[in-house]
């Protein structure tokens, strides 16, 4: 059986695992469309959140610039999840209490302002379309590596399908079919990682592996990273950044901008 063959198994069982929870949980009224009907387990609403946590950006280019810029890049990952924190202790609980389906809405009433919703609405458009554009020009270049198609034709793919069972589920399809990426993205995310830190350091547990030595050579796991990455051109993997300052303050925006994603903010409307 050729490779070929494999992913368009792997692909068409995706997309029929879509397309079935879609139509299992197609939206039956408007509470269901926008908010999945308010009813939505916190663990399965954690998981889905966790999803969107790691989606084409994360999974792809992430790993590639802590990879390529060592610590530096790790504003990244404090920022993003940092992010996450901030909407959950500082807007999540008042976002709830209001009762309304959108952000907009929220804004509108709660500042008496009509002027301030449509303000939230064209930072929300400006927001969304900035983020789809990268969601799914990262979406066209998975599909067009898995079925060798053009990336114009992997993106098109993609969103035939997102608007399949978006406009079928509403936020209560897409809520259950990110749970479902989230189980698919732990195991892709922590198999190689087990099995990695296995083979380099002779620990399955990588967050431990780290403070290992090498198999091979026996010198401690992190300075044979940064000589690999070092003869590769790469910044050392344990580098320091010349201004902190500078690194705190990016890290700070990126928080206050991942709390602001309409795709997120919205989540916390969904559960019981």
């Amino acid at each position: 059986m050729s490779q070929f063959v494999i992913n368009l198994i792997f692909v068409g069982l995706s997309f029929a695992l879509y397309f079935g929870i879609a139509i299992w949980a197609r939206a039956g009224s408007t509470s269901e469309f926008y908010v999945a009907g308010g009813g939505v387990h916190p663990v399965v609403n954690g998981m889905a959140t966790a999803a969107d946590w790691m989606s084409a950006a994360s999974f792809i280019s992430m790993a590639g610039l802590i990879a390529a810029s060592g610590y530096g890049a790790s504003t990244y990952l404090m920022g993003w999840t940092g992010g996450y924190v901030l909407l959950a202790m500082l807007l999540a609980p008042y976002l709830r209490k209001f009762g309304k389906f959108t952000v907009p809405d929220f804004i509108g009433d709660r500042f008496y302002s009509k002027t301030a919703a449509m303000i939230a609405v064209v930072c929300l458009i400006t927001a969304s379309t900035t983020y789809v554009i990268g969601q799914m020009t990262g979406a066209g270049v998975a599909f067009s590596r898995f079925l060798e198609v053009e990336s114009s034709t992997g993106l098109i793919i993609a969103a035939i399908v997102v608007f399949f069972y978006a406009v079928l589920g509403g936020m209560k399809g897409i809520t259950y079919t990110q749970v479902a990426q989230y189980v698919v993205l732990m195991i892709a995310y922590t198999i190689p990682a087990v099995f990695i830190s296995l083979e380099l350091t002779g620990n399955p547990i990588p967050g431990l592996g780290l403070f290992s030595n090498h198999v091979e050579s026996g010198v401690p796991i992190l300075t044979k990273l940064n000589q690999v990455v070092t003869d590769l051109g790469f910044a050392s993997y344990t580098a320091d950044v010349p201004n902190k300052l500078n690194m705190v303050l990016f890290t700070l925006t990126l928080m206050i901008g991942t709390a602001g994603l309409p795709h997120v903010i919205i989540r916390f409307f969904h559960c019981t």
